[in-house]
């Protein structure tokens, strides 16, 4: 598994991008999955970085978390307004795990509680979806091109101009 300072250290423009991003749209990003007749959807989410995880938890009995239980398959994008895309763009690509150990969820919790005063504390999670990265990117508009940053495990970043 790719843990997030692994994937940091790989693609420090991708993870810069992305961590600037998610942070100044208050945690905001949009989820692709596959729903059950094999098209896709697009749901809001605010995936948290915790305990060197990228997590995907949210409320009880969603259809994107039944999407991903039937399909671990997903696409995380930074919510973008600015069509010229002047901040960055990123998006993460990989599969999830349902982890079932009441202690990180309780850890969790804990530091959610500590972080913004939501208190879920004592509640058991439905899902407690883990990310395992299998690809990212970002685009973003210089000068006269387009650059996309590209990364996979193991292989650094690489830059794809597009004049």
């Amino acid at each position: 598994m790719t843990t997030w300072s692994q994937f940091t250290e790989e693609a420090p423009q991708i993870a810069a991008v992305f961590t600037r991003r998610h942070k100044a749209t208050g945690n905001l990003c949009m989820l692709g999955t596959l729903r059950s007749d094999g098209f896709p959807r697009i749901s809001p989410v605010e995936p948290i970085i915790f305990e060197d995880m990228l997590t995907i938890v949210g409320m009880p009995d969603t259809t994107k978390f039944k999407d991903l239980e039937r399909d671990p398959r997903f696409c995380l994008h930074t919510a973008t307004v600015d069509t010229k895309v002047g901040d960055g763009d990123a998006k993460l690509f990989g599969t999830v795990t349902d982890l079932r150990d009441k202690e990180v969820h309780a850890r969790f919790a804990q530091k959610l509680f500590d972080d913004s005063g939501f208190d879920l504390r004592g509640q058991e999670f439905d899902h407690f979806f883990v990310a395992e990265l299998t690809s990212a990117s970002t685009v973003a508009v210089v000068d006269d091109h387009l650059d996309i940053t590209i990364w996979k495990p193991g292989q650094g970043e690489r830059v794809v101009r597009k004049h």
